[in-house]
């Protein structure tokens, strides 16, 4: 019913809002550095958006609300971008430096991805799943293991190293397997998880690859291009 779904739109964007309230929160009080708050809220605000897709029913429009979610997040973020916003808990817990204009790049582009992939992919298929998945846990560890433990970098990416990469493979690949299974249980893809595992694979190490090249802050847009791009062919 249509009415279930404006409560689903309500639920999903109070839980997100939450989210990023609280990890502002803590970066600003110090109890987590800036880097490591960005990286989290990174990981975290992907998957709890997808699964509260389950909160909505088949109806036409329910891409379109759910996408209305990051939607707000992401002219949110452009709005403290061009410090049209003052949030000094936002910027903390959102940039590198402490620079507002940070969040006109990766931030931005990460709430972009999402409001495309829903609206194009939602549950349609798992393309989009998997391609956010990615994003979310694959760059999101490959960044807080390897500033803690990349010591041996990459040859053709002097700010990329060995550990990043696994775990951007790693942490990608278990984000997209465990929502998928989720998904699956829940009867949205009348498959068996076995038969996306060989194509999350696939996915997941070509978006490795990708997230390992030398370009800063474009990783949001690149790596989900790809996913989907090849997810188009295996699904």
């Amino acid at each position: 019913m249509l009415g279930n779904n404006y409560l689903a739109l309500v639920i999903t964007l109070a839980a997100a809002l939450v989210w990023l309230r609280l990890n502002d929160f803590a970066a600003q009080r110090g109890w987590i550095g800036s880097q490591l708050s960005r990286k989290i809220i990174h990981m975290g605000t992907g998957p709890i958006f997808v699964l509260c897709w389950l909160l909505f029913d088949d109806a036409p429009n329910a891409r379109y609300l759910a996408a209305i979610v990051p939607g707000i997040i992401t002219l949110q973020f452009i709005l403290v971008g061009l410090e049209v916003i003052k949030d000094e808990a936002a910027v903390q817990a959102m940039s590198r430096s402490g620079n507002p204009r940070e969040i006109l790049r990766g931030p931005m582009f990460y709430g972009i991805v999402f409001v495309l992939a829903t609206t194009i992919f939602w549950l349609d298929s798992p393309i989009g799943i998997v391609a956010l998945m990615l994003m979310c846990g694959g760059d999101g560890l490959a960044d807080i293991l390897g500033r803690r433990w990349g010591k041996v970098k990459l040859p053709w990416a002097e700010d990329k190293s060995w550990v990043g990469s696994i775990g951007m493979f790693a942490g990608g690949w278990v984000f997209a397997v465990t929502i998928l299974a989720i998904f699956i249980a829940n009867g949205n893809f009348p498959v068996s998880l076995s038969d996306y595992l060989m194509p999350v694979t696939i996915i997941a190490f070509a978006g490795t690859l990708v997230e390992s090249l030398p370009f800063r802050d474009v990783d949001n847009l690149t790596v989900t291009a790809v996913a989907a791009a090849l997810g188009l062919k295996l699904f």
